[in-house]
């Protein structure tokens, strides 16, 4: 499943990231700026999740999540 969080502003991103996780177990979130990443990928380690990040652009990443 992939979230797209481009051009949300928080706490937006972690809230579409949290409900998508409740559905799946490995999700990708597409994010346009690095408050959204940093709250992120706070929010998945704190659920013990396994991430990685990839820059796509500027300011754009995705993050891989995994349960």
């Amino acid at each position: 499943m992939t979230v797209d969080t481009r051009g949300c502003s928080c706490p937006q991103p972690v809230l579409m990231t949290k409900k998508a996780l409740a559905k799946e177990n490995a999700i990708e979130v597409i994010v346009d700026n690095n408050t959204a990443k940093n709250n992120i990928l706070r929010f998945a380690n704190s659920q013990g999740c396994k991430v990685s990040v990839e820059e796509t652009g500027a300011d754009e990443c995705v993050i891989k999540i995994t349960k």
